[in-house]
């Protein structure tokens, strides 16, 4: 039985829906990707071993370019070699982010050689990290322009960040949440990243509230807020449970003293929480909400939290983000 089969028989107690199933392309979809450096190659896990490599075809055809040019390079330099051990990439497309991570302190020297590198190859910034050390060589925050359907907008991610990895989904599972909106008038967001699904959802909603406990995030949220001239977007730095004591007006938070919640007329909670799912309070906290949008990166969790909310299944729909694995993303409207 292969993973969309299987979700749907494990779905059936809960609706008689049919999820829409959303495929992936198997490779150049990845617009972020994370691999290991070892004996001069990139490595991944496959299969259980570790594979050693030149480039991969995972990842988006700009991260592809970029591996095959930088590698050389690398093997070529013992001061930039020693103790990396990790390299990470994300793509806007246009620009790549490296992100050279070490198991030693980073010296001038390193600096002065990674330079060398970025200068050497065209559209690369690298970023070099250490245990509490974070070493600029080039700027760490990419810009990407999203496009879904008719629309567009702009959106700040760095390597701190989570990002949606599929270039291929994301417009995708954009389109699926604007499309089953109905009488949208104010939207609470929890785990709202740097803005993923807050930024094109802030044009279908009279308001948006959205909150997220990664000061990086919110960070760069605030600043695609303004690069995109949103004016009806307010942001706290709040977990979970956070934003529900919160609500639940339990105790004030400074965080909170220039935001009027008695404002907001919610219809809507979106939630894209980490694999574990739901905390209870924040399952306590949707009970208030007549329609919510759940997104899931796991599916086990999606459908143990679906029996704690007691919501009917309007919708849902499964994205492949990962093709040919067992992962599969969800997002479904409950009520």
């Amino acid at each position: 039985m292969n993973k969309f089969s299987q979700f749907c028989a494990d779905l059936a107690p809960y609706t008689d829906l049919k999820p829409i199933i959303h495929n992936s392309p198997a490779t150049g979809y990845r617009a972020r990707s994370e691999f290991g450096f070892s004996k001069d190659a990139y490595t991944m896990i496959q299969d259980g071993g570790k594979v050693h490599m030149s480039v991969s075809d995972l990842p988006h055809s700009s991260i592809q370019k970029i591996m095959v040019e930088l590698l050389p390079k690398l093997q070529s330099s013992d001061l930039i070699k020693k103790k990396l051990f990790q390299i990470n990439f994300r793509t806007s497309g246009a620009k790549i982010l490296a992100t050279l991570i070490y198991h030693k302190p980073l010296e001038d020297d390193w600096k002065a050689e990674a330079l060398a590198i970025q200068d050497s190859i065209d559209n690369l910034s690298i970023v070099g990290r250490s245990k509490k050390q974070k070493v600029l060589i080039g700027d760490e925050d990419l810009e990407v322009t999203c496009n879904y359907g008719d629309s567009s907008f702009k959106i700040l991610q760095n390597d701190l960040v989570f990002f949606q990895p599929n270039i291929y989904l994301y417009p995708l599972m954009i389109s699926f949440i604007t499309k089953q909106l109905k009488e949208p008038r104010d939207l609470l967001e929890l785990y709202c990243g740097c803005g993923g699904f807050t930024l094109p959802l802030a044009s279908k909603f009279n308001k948006v509230f959205a909150t997220e406990n990664n000061r990086h995030s919110i960070r760069l949220l605030k600043e695609s807020i303004e690069l995109n001239k949103l004016s009806n977007i307010e942001t706290a730095r709040l977990s979970d449970d956070e934003t529900a004591s919160a609500l639940a007006n339990e105790r004030p938070f400074r965080r909170l003293e220039n935001i009027d919640m008695q404002a907001y007329e919610f219809s809507h909670i979106l939630v894209d929480p980490p694999r574990a799912g739901l905390s209870d309070e924040t399952i306590i906290l949707s009970k208030q909400f007549k329609n919510m949008i759940y997104i899931s990166c796991n599916p086990e969790t999606f459908l143990r939290d679906i029996t704690k909310l007691d919501r009917k299944i309007q919708s849902i729909g499964v994205f492949d983000q990962f093709a040919n694995t067992n992962h599969l993303e969800v997002i479904a409207f409950l009520q």
